[in-house]
């Protein structure tokens, strides 16, 4: 579920019937930190049915939402950080076209695998600008529209 899609946010208006309902699925949740009440429910979810690998959280890993799963999540959860494609995950035949490729475009799939050189940027511009304008001050730093 992808909660920054109104659709699957309010699916999660009673988390737990949805969550009894797909109690036998693994519930993928992208962009955890739009509804960071629901860390709390999860836990109670999560030693009721005593099992590992019910849920997969996704979302920017801001220092409030980090401390909050932490706290309520003592024991139930692991971290693992995605990172784009590494070098290594990209090797074959001409090593030196991929170290290119990969230097000009980044390893972000979409930046990565765009059918050329013009569609890759664009990618990037607008990753670069959602980023600043959108993820940082969601991390809780403030910067200058102008500086953007």
């Amino acid at each position: 579920m992808d909660l920054e899609r109104p659709s699957d946010l309010n699916k999660l208006n009673d988390p737990e019937a949805f969550f009894t309902l797909n109690a036998n699925k693994l519930i993928c949740l992208d962009e955890i930190q739009r509804k960071p009440e629901i860390f709390s429910i999860l836990r109670s979810v999560i030693d009721e049915n005593k099992r590992n690998g019910q849920f997969l959280l996704l979302g920017s890993a801001s220092p409030n939402l980090l401390k909050q799963s932490s706290e309520s999540l003592a024991g139930r959860i692991a971290y693992l950080e995605l990172t784009p494609f590494l070098y290594q995950e990209l090797i074959h035949d001409d090593n030196m076209k991929v170290l290119r490729k990969l230097w000009l475009t980044g390893g972000f799939p979409r930046s990565y695998l765009a059918v050329d050189q013009r569609e890759s940027f664009e990618w990037r511009s607008n990753f670069i600008k959602t980023f600043l304008e959108r993820d940082i001050p969601q991390l809780g730093f403030k910067i200058p529209s102008k500086q953007i």
